[in-house]
């Protein structure tokens, strides 16, 4: 157990834009931070972090949490994993108790595959440095290539020997369970059932998720022999999911989210290579076609991708399948093509770091412009060729999403296919208006919050948005609570009292129906009447993920209103918090309107079904009390009474 003065140690010293800002792209909004969601696919960001409150909440998908939740929620950590990450990267010691041999085997097999997997790197990498095979073969082959100690050594990279179970019997010597080893693909078990090492004879090239934990490994083959594959690599298991992986992304997301751009190569060692020459915003897709999941994982820390792929057929037909998909997603992509044939790797090697960066900084080519020259170059003068060209190439300008970047593209297209622009546009809008009715599917219309009762003929109908109206104005009495308990009331004569005990105090006729606004009302009554006033941290932050849920939501908004009314039109708009009394008053009397509306229909059903002369009366008089009050709020409201 991590001990409780630890716990509110990371708690004061994590900052929720920094821990979000290690997995997201944020841009300052208004009083927010916004930027696409992790958690679910979106172009347009509605993912807000609130610096003064400590929390994070997509308007998308309605996550939400501090920084512990969305550490827990983004990599599937338990609370206390949370807390030792988060821990780890303040530098702040852990105290707890020392775990057992019993509890290490207890663990789940999530963490145990981590654990194996990074025991594999430290083997790895030592007997690169270390062992004399190591430093004769793998470090001679990386030092062979060029690559620097620093860049070997900062990647982790290492050396399998080539022994058929020398990784399976150092693992179990050291406790290391069998049955993870074949989870994670670093030993394979034979028809006999005698497990032997996956990668044999092999540079090692660990592959790190967001957070620098080892996920998986490519391996390279340093014989000649072709019945060896070149590289191998991990399978798919609980924790390495190659389509959701990009290799070097851990070292990169930094300098991408600084420079604004992401270089994307296509192996390991063009990574590495870009990388020594200084240019860090660089991760590959590890020798897979680029995916949907992959690009999401950009769009976190950038708009703008550079595409470095081979120079020849192959790597050119790679990077124009790649770039559909980017565009797609909203993305801006260049493309940098390498002259002789050579791939980022090579042409480093060949021209030195400096003289590499200096020329994919200035060789850029928005995609059109490459895409329209080498198609173009394929099909020569063949008219009917040249038509399908230009065809495919407004259907990748059509991907587009933002219809301003569309028609630009659409007129340096015109200039460079010597085409009308107008026959390009109308063809643009054809393959649109096909994309939109292929993609059309009807919804049903969506009740409002408040229907009119004579809106639904059915009973029941009726009875269920009843509850969904009450259930919206209580949570509006805990919006104010957490909003402004802490401010004074300065009305009706009313000194030295605070908005929460006001709003207490004029709930003891009322009862919640929603079991999480109850206990949030009824922890601030007992709160209350114990002598202190609950903060809206306490709801924020507290291991109830219900009341946590609802806590963040409604102190969140979408929207902040701009400056620009007064800056730019001098017209001053007053905030809910500028009129605090109609605020609050209103919304208890919408709130107990409500339960007003709700008894009065109870009391029809009554009246309606009892056939008792004299019970009737009774209920007849109740009503007519009833109603009387529900008058007496709607004119404090300024509703319209129908008699």
């Amino acid at each position: 157990m991590i001990n409780r003065e630890t716990i509110d140690k990371i708690m004061e010293t994590a900052r929720i834009e920094e821990v979000v800002g290690d997995f997201v792209h944020l841009k300052k909004r208004g009083t927010s931070l916004i930027g696409n969601c992790p958690f679910h696919g979106e172009k347009t960001p509605s993912f807000h972090v609130s610096v003064s409150k400590g929390i994070y909440k997509c308007f998308g998908c309605g996550k939400g949490g501090d920084s512990v939740r969305f550490i827990m929620d983004h990599e599937k950590y338990s609370y206390p994993e949370a807390l030792k990450y988060l821990a780890n990267r303040y530098n702040i010691e852990v105290e707890e108790t020392v775990e057992t041999k019993e509890n290490i085997e207890a663990q789940n097999a999530r963490e145990s595959l981590y654990v194996v997997s990074q025991f594999a790197a430290n083997y790895f990498e030592k007997q690169l440095w270390e062992s004399e095979d190591g430093r004769a073969i793998g470090l001679s082959y990386f030092k062979e290539r060029g690559f620097r100690e620093d860049i070997i050594r900062k990647f982790n990279l290492g050396y399998s020997p080539d022994v058929w179970d020398a990784l399976t019997l150092e693992a179990v010597n050291q406790q290391h369970v069998e049955t993870f080893l074949e989870k994670t693909g670093l030993s394979i078990r034979n028809d006999k059932g005698k497990l032997y090492d996956r990668f044999r004879g092999r540079v090692m090239f660990p592959i790190h998720n967001f957070t620098g934990r080892i996920i998986g490994f490519g391996g390279r083959t340093l014989k000649t022999d072709k019945n060896v594959p070149k590289y191998v690599n991990s399978p798919e298991s609980d924790i390495y999911h190659k389509s959701n992986v990009l290799y070097g992304l851990y070292h990169a997301k930094k300098a991408t989210r600084d420079l604004d751009n992401c270089y994307l190569v296509e192996g390991y060692a063009d990574v590495l290579s870009v990388h020594q020459a200084g240019v860090e915003n660089v991760v590959a897709s590890s020798g897979t076609s680029l995916t949907i999941e992959q690009i999401k994982l950009i769009s976190r820390f950038t708009q703008n991708i550079t595409i470095l792929y081979d120079g020849d057929a192959a790597g050119v037909k790679a990077s124009l399948r790649g770039l559909d998909m980017i565009l797609e997603e909203g993305l801006n992509v260049k493309v940098v093509s390498f002259p002789d044939g050579h791939d980022p790797d090579s042409y480093m090697h060949h021209v030195g770091a400096s003289e590499f960066k200096h020329y994919i900084e200035n060789n850029r080519q928005d995609f059109i412009l490459y895409k329209a020259n080498i198609l173009l170059a394929e099909a020569g003068n063949d008219p009917i060729k040249r038509a399908e060209i230009i065809r495919d190439i407004v259907e990748s300008i059509a991907k587009i999403p933002d219809n301003i970047k569309a028609s630009v593209f659409i007129r340096e297209c015109s200039h460079l296919l010597a085409i009308e622009e107008r026959i390009l546009l109308s063809e643009l809008n054809t393959i649109k208006s096909a994309k939109q009715k292929k993609a059309y599917t009807p919804k049903a219309p969506a009740h409002p919050d408040l229907p009119p009762d004579d809106l639904f003929a059915d009973d029941e109908i009726k009875e269920t948005a009843q509850v969904a109206s009450d259930v919206i104005q209580e949570q509006e009495i805990v919006r104010l609570l957490l909003a402004y308990g802490h401010e004074l009331v300065s009305w009706d004569g009313i000194d030295n009292m605070y908005v929460g005990s006001f709003i207490i105090q004029n709930l003891s006729d009322v009862s919640f129906e929603d079991a999480t606004c109850n206990k949030i009302i009824t922890h601030y009554k007992t709160e209350i009447e114990g002598g202190s006033l609950p903060t809206a941290n306490q709801f924020l932050k507290t291991n109830d993920r219900d009341i946590a849920d609802l806590a963040i939501t409604l102190s969140t908004s979408p929207y902040t209103l701009s400056d620009n009314w007064y800056n730019r039109h001098q017209i001053l708009v007053r905030s809910e918090s500028d009129h605090l009394k109609n605020t609050v008053l209103g919304g208890l009397y919408h709130l107990k309107k409500r339960k007003v509306d709700k008894m009065l229909l109870d009391l029809l059903k009554e009246i309606k079904e009892e056939k008792d002369p004299a019970n009737q009366e009774i209920l007849m008089t109740r009503y007519a009390y009833i109603k009387n009050v529900e008058r007496d709020i709607s004119r404090f409201l300024g509703s319209v009474i129908v008699k």
